[in-house]
């Protein structure tokens, strides 16, 4: 799949770009304190019940990360935001079972997730018109 600009419409490339970007950067910026791992991410990891160490969260952030690359590939995005996805769904489940505060835990999987596929859907064409079938370009 490639970028192909709209007529009319770079204004919406962009801000599709703007978008993958900002989760792209939030996405490696996580994978990476979890690949070092920071002391914040092993406390946050016990406190969601994970006591799998060093070993879990390098492997979390090495699964992040590879996520990550193949959504920010152009010819790989749509299989990297899908597997993104469900790291995100189970972040969300994990604060979810804990009874973490909505908005502020139990959601921000949803907001990173929207970033993510609405980025791809805005700068996409071909792959808005294949989800989307009945979107105006």
């Amino acid at each position: 799949m490639t970028i192909e600009a709209l007529p009319g419409s770079s204004g919406w490339i962009w801000a599709g770009r703007a978008l993958s970007v900002l989760a792209i950067a939030f996405l490696l910026l996580d994978a990476a304190m979890k690949l070092v791992p920071a002391a914040p991410v092993m406390e946050a990891m016990k406190d969601l019940g994970f006591n799998g160490g060093v070993a879990l969260a390098r492997g979390l952030g090495m699964l992040l990360l590879f996520c990550t690359l193949l959504y920010a590939h152009p010819r790989t995005a749509a299989i990297g935001a899908v597997l993104l996805t469900g790291y995100l769904g189970g972040a969300i489940a994990a604060h979810l079972r804990l009874g973490n505060p909505l908005f502020s835990h139990v959601l921000f999987g949803l907001y990173v997730g929207l970033f993510v596929w609405g980025g791809l859907l805005i700068r996409n064409p071909q792959l808005r018109a294949l989800l989307l079938p009945g979107a105006q370009p």
